[in-house]
């Protein structure tokens, strides 16, 4: 067993990946305050060809060197939309036919291994401050609230580390790998 050099690992140009059919998901990043955190979103959002992600609040945007630090050229390849508030960006959403799916820890949330996303819908996932979560306006818009259970004595993961699994698991339900 060897590790694969660049060339072999056959990643998609930023023309090719722009002009590639997307996963049916965007991001909403609520009020997310680290600029390294930002960056990682648009690193995930490349990976999974996410369709675009909504910086809202006081959400960094992209050009910034703390963003870029983590991103790694993903701004360049990633739609990305700026609004003042999270809750507009899930009213646009709504009316755009996506179900919004909210990761925060709340009073009957569904746990991630029980969701199952409808692999014909289109979702969006939001992620909120590293402090104090997602705002209460924007969880009681949403469709969905999910929380991935934790087994330790911490009382949250990373965002970058719970956008990572969300993605990973609404991917692999929705059966993107397979088309």
């Amino acid at each position: 067993m060897r590790k694969l050099n660049m060339e072999e690992l056959n990643r998609l140009t930023v023309e090719e990946f722009k002009e590639a059919e997307k996963s049916p998901v965007v991001i909403v990043l609520d009020n997310v305050r680290s600029l390294n955190n930002v960056g990682s979103a648009f690193r995930t959002s490349d990976a999974f060809l996410i369709q675009k992600i909504y910086l809202c609040g006081i959400t960094g945007t992209p050009p910034h060197r703390d963003i870029q630090k983590t991103a790694l050229g993903a701004t360049e390849s990633v739609k990305w939309e700026y609004f003042d508030s999270s809750v507009e960006a899930v009213q646009i959403l709504k009316k755009e036919g996506y179900r919004v799916c909210t990761f925060e820890q709340v009073d009957n949330s569904t746990k991630l291994h029980e969701f199952h996303p409808n692999p014909s819908s289109k979702y969006a996932l939001i992620f909120g401050n590293e402090v104090f979560g997602v705002e209460d306006e924007v969880v009681k818009a949403s469709d969905h609230v999910i929380e991935i259970p934790q087994l330790g004595t911490k009382h949250s993961l990373n965002i970058s580390v719970t956008m990572g699994i969300a993605l990973w698991d609404f991917i692999v339900k929705m059966e993107v790998l397979k088309k």
